[in-house]
């Protein structure tokens, strides 16, 4: 059997009712016993109050009398059981006006477990998820302005200096063919960085839309990142960096999409090359752990500061900007590797210090 239903407002009405009702037949009944002893009290009818009770009974009747006397109790009764319950629903009342005036944070007082408790609970569940989709809309703005502002600012500075020296050039504001060339070289390269941030902002809103199909399949993320390393050889040998790989003996599997997870271990490549060569070494691991799948790149080089570190993964955010901008970064790196981790239902994380930088990704690992 469900106690719980005797808490309902249904029954509470009920039992409001037939307390009223009891308490005003036992106050009809005591006055009518006390009357009759009155009256047997006074058979000669000299007191004026017996007298003024035997008129009113010949000439009105006690039917009217008691309908006269039990309607008001009763009303009484019922107002003042029911006081609290009335009042919980004029706080619900000012609560509903309040939230539709747009004060979304204010709560309810939520009392007992009836209808109306019930009503006060989803009523404030109900301005939370409304607040929360109202902050992710204005959030979703504030990423859209910001997005829009980012790529206007990044792809103006190549740009320029692209359209300045083409204008150098359509103008014969060179001195002879070694000066030309080099006006061309510098327009060449800074269409190349205005290339490579197009291709990165391409990949970012790809791969963060949660549009992006993904071909999953089981993979082996140590035999994965082994043969990343080999093609990355050439970037490490220019960057005069030698790198070390260490992963268990047994599979590492995680279901995954081989091709995008290419692309998240290039960006954290990348971005240690680039950040991290006065190290000299890259070292990479891939083990096994509480049932997930570690892999950590760690390079050697400047520490990154505290204060950078909860950014690292915003899009368009650079540690250092004059070294992001010599070096073509994008700003974009990291933050399209976080994506592709999340969509793999992974994390990622980063931790520095003066010794060493160390990227983390974790994976459900499959059996």
């Amino acid at each position: 059997m469900n106690f719980k239903r005797f808490d309902a407002l249904s029954w509470k009405i009920v039992g409001f009712s037939l307390t009223s009702l009891a308490l005003t037949a036992a106050i009809l009944l005591v006055c009518y016993y006390g009357t009759s002893l009155l009256l047997w009290l006074n058979p000669s009818h000299s007191f004026w109050g017996v007298k003024l009770i035997r008129w009113v009974t010949n000439n009105i009747g006690s039917t009217p009398i008691v309908i006269l006397i039990g309607v008001p109790l009763f009303i009484f009764f019922i107002l003042k059981l029911s006081r609290n319950t009335t009042s919980h629903l004029h706080n619900i009342s000012s609560g509903v006006q309040a939230i539709a005036d747009g004060n979304l944070s204010f709560k309810i007082p939520v009392t007992g477990t009836d209808e109306l408790g019930k009503l006060a609970e989803n009523m404030n569940l109900m301005a939370g998820k409304l607040k929360s989709a109202i902050d992710e809309e204005r959030a979703a703005a504030k990423a859209k302005n910001d997005l829009i502002t980012g790529v206007s600012h990044d792809l103006r500075t190549p740009l320029t200096s692209v359209l300045g020296f083409l204008e150098y050039v359509e103008k014969d504001r060179y001195k002879n063919e070694v000066e030309l060339r080099y006006y061309v070289n510098i327009a060449y390269e800074k269409s190349l960085t205005l290339k490579k941030l197009i291709d990165d902002l391409f990949d970012y809103t790809r791969v963060s839309s949660n549009g992006l199909p993904l071909n999953m399949e089981p993979v082996d993320l140590g035999k994965l990142l082994e043969k990343l390393v080999e093609e990355f050889a050439p970037v490490l040998e220019q960057a005069d960096m030698t790198c070390r790989i260490h992963t268990d003996m047994s599979p590492l599997i995680i279901h995954g999409d081989a091709d995008e997870l290419v692309r998240l271990y290039e960006n954290l490549f990348t971005n240690a090359v680039r950040y991290g060569k006065e190290g000299k070494i890259l070292d990479i691991s891939v083990y096994r752990k509480d049932g997930r799948v570690i892999a950590t790149c760690t390079n050697y080089g400047n520490p990154i500061p505290a204060t950078d570190l909860p950014h690292l993964f915003k899009r368009f955010y650079r540690v250092d900007k004059s070294l992001s901008r010599e070096t073509g970064g994008s700003g974009l790196g990291l933050a399209i590797a976080k994506s592709i981790t999340e969509l793999h239902g992974g994390t990622i994380s980063a931790k520095s210090s003066r010794k060493q930088t160390e990227f983390e990704t974790s994976f459900p690992a499959s059996e």
